[in-house]
């Protein structure tokens, strides 16, 4: 799809689309009342995401007392974007849409009842909110979590979605302690990246499997700098008992599981008895499929997780205090993870990247 720009003017908010003429597409504003014109991607109706949508410019919108008007500073393109777009995801905004569920801006403005938030804060939101494929937002400030300014960028835009799944699932189904061992596949993820790093500041082991690909010798040594004990590709692991390739790590009280089918049931092969595999994730769009023997004998258990339903009101602080965490080990360079920043004008660019169009490549986040 070729990027489209048109000089309509469009006002998309709470599920109104309407377009509008106007001679220049840009309209005079009072900051204290509107937010300036801005550029967004946006659709009308689901389907593939290269087809159905485009950039196009929208004209101010009101900024009421409780609002808080953002200039966008960058913004990624996550995996549940897609499906958002795509109409798959079990929670999506009304249409016509505005792309983006999370990312980090800058205050512009504020309404007169707004008591935490001033001009030139940082903020994300927090939980994630649609509509941040935009230059320009207005949300209400509860919306809002303001983070530390030298945080870099990149990470604050998307510590929400990936690290903090991590941070939560490593401690919100087994107690673990310094010693003990996890197992993962889809660990070149960046959700897997962080896993790994953020276990090893516990002093938790950590076993890998990753995908037998071209550049797998790469993807290990890269995950081993990032402090994974072992990391094996799926071929390796065709043997008897896997557990025989383990010599001096403990055997896993804790696996994780984003990809499903074969990968899925060696990530319950590695587990000790009584384990606990958590699943995330189903990339390979194949079921999990579980011995008889896994949970007569093993007892293994079976959990599921979904970030959206920790977003609930009671739980804001909880994750606000989580995220600060976060974003203090990036800015202390114990948390990394691999990213593109790329102009918001080549959306088209970063949207084939992230649809596979182009072999496999760095999450993209787009900078405004």
């Amino acid at each position: 799809m070729a990027l489209i720009m048109i000089r309509s003017v469009a006002t998309i908010r709470s599920g109104f689309f309407k377009l509008k003429r106007s001679s220049s597409g840009i309209r005079a504003f009072s900051s204290l009342l509107t937010s300036p014109p801005s550029k967004a991607v946006v659709y009308e109706r689901h389907g593939p995401p290269d087809a159905v949508t485009r950039v196009i410019e929208m004209e101010g919108v009101e900024v009421k007392e409780k609002d808080v008007c953002v200039k966008m500073l960058a913004a990624p393109i996550n995996p549940s974007d897609l499906n958002r777009i795509e109409g798959v995801y079990p929670v999506r905004p009304p249409l016509p849409a505005v792309g983006g569920y999370e990312g980090v801006g800058e205050v512009l403005s504020v309404g007169s009842a707004v008591k935490h938030l001033s001009p030139g804060d940082w903020v994300i939101p927090s939980p994630p909110s649609s509509g941040m494929w935009q230059t320009y937002t207005v949300k209400e400030e509860s919306v809002w979590h303001k983070i530390s300014k030298d945080s870099p960028v990149e990470y604050a835009a998307t510590i929400t979605v990936n690290p903090l799944t991590s941070l939560r699932m490593l401690q919100d189904f087994v107690t673990l302690n310094s010693g003990d061992c996890i197992v993962q596949n889809g660990a070149t993820s960046i959700v897997g990246q962080c896993i790994i790093q953020l276990a090893r500041l516990r002093g938790i082991h950590s076993i890998n499997i990753i995908r037998d690909r071209a550049g797998s010798d790469e993807a290990k040594e890269m995950l081993k700098r990032l402090g994974a004990d072992e990391v094996f590709t799926e071929s390796q692991l065709e043997v008897k008992n896997i557990k025989d390739l383990l010599t001096n790590l403990p055997e896993p009280a804790l696996g994780f599981n984003c990809v499903g089918g074969n990968s899925a049931s060696l990530v319950l092969k590695f587990l000790r008895h009584g384990g606990t595999m958590v699943t995330y994730g189903g990339m390979s769009k194949k079921p999990i499929t579980v011995s008889t023997s896994s949970f007569i004998f093993k007892d293994l258990s079976l959990r599921g997780f979904w970030l959206q339903k920790l977003m609930n009101p009671d739980k804001v602080n909880e994750s606000r205090n989580m995220i600060d965490h976060l974003l203090c080990l990036a800015r202390e360079g114990k948390l990394k993870y691999e990213m593109e920043l790329v102009s918001f004008d080549d959306f088209q660019s970063a949207l084939d990247k992230s649809l596979g169009k182009l072999g496999s490549q760095p999450k993209q986040v787009l900078k405004f």
